[in-house]
């Protein structure tokens, strides 16, 4: 039982890390014995240089994470998480086969080669590919039923793997079932919630008062109540942030529907022409960055405007101590630079979509593209327009996407509107469907 404490009374470590001294003994064992070292987590080093934390500080960092997350390969889920650690050992460690010879080290078999053994996005092949792997550690996910600023519910998360992301490199694992798919969302969440850990962690040196010291409470209200509860409750009461759809009514009529979505594409309160352009190519406003690009691009300028600055100021008239902190920007500068090099991916600019070729990565559902439009995408530019466009005119707008792949300089090649060869009906769901192919 974990000890209920004030803020600044014993250290909660002890209680949390009953193993700590036989996970380092099991170490130092397989190092020595030719063996290779236990997997290990990734510290998020553009977060810990950007906040300046001192060596110790992200030492301190480490040794809380380890007592309530465990290791890659021997996770560990506090009952405040909800997380469900029989899921979770299916889906960590290296790949094997358990007694019974089912497979186990899911993640470490199907996903860390792109997304990192961390889920930094930071995995071996992650360079190479165009959109990069999801960076898992800040909790934010792009397609999803829930409002924007909410996490992701496990049947959003349990849809991407069954059906992948078409126009990505991320496949689909539907072949793995259920159970496995399962296991690999709650690993996901699991890193979810560690990456989010540390950053709070690392913010929270910024607000620490003098008699700290420097170093972090290590009580149960500053580790779990204050900084863990409020992560996992996010996460858990995102089945109530589903978004509510209104029915497409039945007896829509679709080209009057299609002619309405246009005005609302190029008018003001959609504004979709703005980034995805008049024609719908995709060549609007093209030169922003998501969520996971754009710090770095902020922090890059940030850094070169220091080093510049750096270069430019004389030392000649500096007393010892002002001396000493040039001498100390510099350090950090230029350790700055080597983890900015080494611990981050070079910017890419997110291209709005090219809505006349049908590729949607968060699905292809008219109810997909509903939630895309009335929350818009979060990490990416793509505003919601909710608040803007009545919930029941957003299915104009969703008519009118699913018509431009069909209609001048679409990607199916027809050059009539859609509405001339009923290229979709409206079924008994009140929603669009394909009524015959299309050359």
């Amino acid at each position: 039982m974990l000890p209920s404490s004030p803020r600044h009374s014993a250290s909660l470590l002890p209680a949390m890390l009953p193993c700590a001294a036989l996970l380092a003994m099991s170490a130092i064992c397989l190092s020595g014995c030719g063996g290779a070292p236990p997997a290990s987590f990734r510290a998020n080093m553009v977060e810990a240089t950007k906040q300046q934390l001192r060596p110790e500080q992200e030492e301190q960092v480490a040794t809380i994470l380890l007592a309530m997350f465990g290791t890659p390969d021997d996770p560990v889920a506090l009952p405040e998480t909800g997380l469900d650690e029989a899921k979770l050992r299916l889906a960590a460690g290296p790949v094997r086969s358990d007694i019974v010879g089912r497979k186990n080290g899911l993640f470490r078999e199907h996903c860390s080669h792109c997304h990192g053994i961390t889920g930094d996005g930071l995995g071996p092949t992650a360079a190479f590919l165009n959109p990069y792997p999801r960076d898992y550690r800040p909790g934010v996910y792009k397609f999803k039923s829930t409002e924007r600023a909410d996490k992701p519910t496990d049947a959003d998360l349990a849809r991407i793997l069954h059906n992948g992301i078409y126009g990505t490199s991320m496949p689909s694992f539907d072949l793995l079932g259920k159970q496995k798919i399962e296991a690999l969302v709650e690993y996901v969440k699991y890193l979810s919630m560690r990456g989010e850990t540390e950053l709070w962690l690392m913010r929270a040196f910024f607000d620490l008062d003098d008699e700290d010291e420097g170093r972090l409470p290590e009580t149960r209200e500053f580790l779990v109540e204050d900084t863990l509860l409020p992560i996992a409750e996010r996460w858990q009461e995102a089945e109530d942030a589903v978004i509510e759809v209104p029915e497409m009514p039945e007896d829509l009529d679709l080209a009057e529907s299609i002619a309405l979505g246009k005005e609302l594409y190029h008018g003001n309160k959609a504004n979709c022409v703005k980034c995805h352009g008049v024609t719908a190519l995709g060549d609007g406003q093209a030169n922003d960055y998501d969520d996971w690009n754009k710090p770095i691009v902020q922090l890059r300028k940030e850094l070169d405007s220091t080093l510049s600055s750096l270069a430019e100021t004389s030392t000649a008239d500096m007393s010892p101590d002002e001396l000493a902190e040039h001498v100390r920007e510099i350090e950090w500068a230029d350790r700055f630079e080597q983890v900015l090099a080494g611990d981050a991916l070079e910017p890419r600019t997110i291209p709005p979509r090219n809505l006349r070729r049908a590729i949607y990565r968060g699905g292809r559902r008219p109810l997909d593209l509903y939630y895309r439009i009335h929350a818009g995408i979060n990490g990416a530019p793509m505003p919601a327009a909710k608040g803007t466009v009545a919930p029941e005119d957003i299915w104009h707008i969703v008519n009118y996407i699913r018509s431009l792949p069909y209609g001048f300089d679409g990607e199916l090649g027809a050059d009539r509107p859609l509405a001339s060869h009923g290229g979709f009906s409206t079924g008994s769901s009140g929603v669009a469907t394909h009524t015959r192919s299309n050359p």
